[in-house]
This record gives C-alpha cells, sequence and structure tokens, in this order.
C-alpha cells in the first residue's frame, strides 16, 4: 500500500478515556491517515471562520481524526470516519464544525457544537454527549454490553417513556445531553433520544435493555 491509503491497525486510544474505552479502540477501530487543517486555515479564514474556531477543530483533528470506529447501534452507524471540517456560524448555536462523514445517506449530520458537544444537526441542533470521549465512551459500553448481556431488548416510540428507571444510576462516563446510560442491579439501559428530538419526531425514541449482567458485565472497565 502507498502511505496515502495505508491505515494502522492497532491506534492509539486518546488519553483521558476509561479502560473499557481504550481497548475498544485500540482493538475494535483502525486509524486511516488524517489530514491536517493548516492547508485549510488560509481558505477558511477568508469564508469567515475565526481563527480560534479553526484552531478548535485541529484540537478535535489531532486527537481524533482518522478514527474508524465499529458502526454505533442507533444514528445509522454513527460518522464513518470521525474527522474535522470547516467551522460555520449560527446566530442561535454558535460556531460549530462537522465531525465526520456519514455512512449513508442521512437527514441529518454529526458535529460538535460550540461547548464540544457531540450531536446532530437535524430539524434542530441536538447534543447528544456532552464531548466526544462520551459518545466514544458509548459506543464502547454498547459494544461490551451486548458482549456480556443474556438478553438484550429493544424498546421503541412512546412504550420508552414508560421505562421505570427506579433504582438505576446514569453512567457518567459517557457524559449524556439527550442520549444517556443507565446502570441497574443486573442490567443496562440505553436511552436514544436524539433522533426524536432533533427531528420533531416521538416515534423515534427507541431503548436498548441488556439483562442478565454480572458485575464485570455492569462494569467491565
Amino acid at each position: 500500500m502507498t502511505a496515502a491509503t495505508s491505515i494502522s491497525p492497532i491506534p492509539v486510544a486518546p488519553v483521558g478515556l476509561t479502560a473499557r474505552a481504550r481497548r475498544f479502540v485500540e482493538v475494535d477501530s483502525v486509524r486511516v491517515p488524517r489530514r491536517g487543517l493548516g492547508q485549510h486555515r488560509r481558505k477558511w479564514i477568508e469564508h469567515g471562520a475565526p481563527a480560534v474556531e479553526i484552531d478548535r477543530a485541529a484540537v478535535f483533528q489531532d486527537r481524533w481524526g482518522g478514527l474508524a470506529l465499529p458502526p454505533a447501534p442507533f444514528y445509522e452507524g454513527g460518522p464513518r470516519i470521525l474527522g474535522a471540517g470547516c467551522p460555520e456560524g449560527s446566530t442561535d448555536e454558535g460556531w460549530s464544525f462537522r465531525a465526520g462523514s456519514c455512512r449513508v445517506s442521512m437527514a441529518y449530520g454529526f458535529r460538535i457544537g460550540s461547548d464540544g458537544a457531540f450531536g446532530i444537526d437535524a430539524y434542530r441542533w441536538t447534543p447528544l454527549h456532552a464531548s466526544t470521549d462520551g459518545w466514544v465512551e458509548s459506543l464502547a459500553l454498547a459494544a461490551h454490553a451486548g458482549r456480556w448481556a443474556k438478553t438484550v431488548t429493544r424498546i421503541k416510540g412512546k412504550a420508552v417513556e414508560s421505562l421505570d428507571l427506579v433504582g438505576f444510576e446514569p453512567v457518567p462516563e459517557v457524559q449524556g445531553v439527550t442520549d444517556t446510560w443507565w446502570r441497574g442491579k443486573d442490567s443496562l439501559i440505553a436511552l436514544y433520544r436524539g433522533e426524536a428530538v432533533g427531528l420533531d419526531a416521538p416515534r423515534c425514541l427507541e431503548a436498548h435493555v441488556y439483562g442478565g449482567l454480572d458485575e464485570w458485565g455492569l462494569h467491565g472497565g
């Protein structure tokens, strides 16, 4: 392979992730060659992007650019490859930039908001997790829970609102905003609200309930 098409089969996980997420990145993901943003800086500034926003995109690119993660269990798999796009401004939401290319043709894309949140730009901007770290942690947790759960139940639409979360605690590492994870005695619940909120479509609510987990299945890193 040439340098332009080679991949790194064992990417180094960014500092700050849990052990579970580090394993997920380093074992289940690949890193393709990532482009630096320096070559685009002048053009982006000419198009009106503030230097500070370009710097913010460059930090994202250095940390996550080129990382190809396994498909997410929702959102049509999530971004195919993480990578920063040109910052774009909005009077209501401030500056944001594209977080990566979609796997399929979709009604929305994935972006990094003005506060660093990872979310979707659907009918409205909808932050899913407070950071990209949280998004990656959620993918790692879904892969882990799916591997160790004895049962996996998917609940859709209005039925999601009737889920009883008494006795459950939020999983902090996923940094949930619109999407959240909950840990119970022997189960984990993922609540995917992003499409329902972002597209103003309650039918898109979905929850995944992972049951029959032991201590390792509940935590595992």
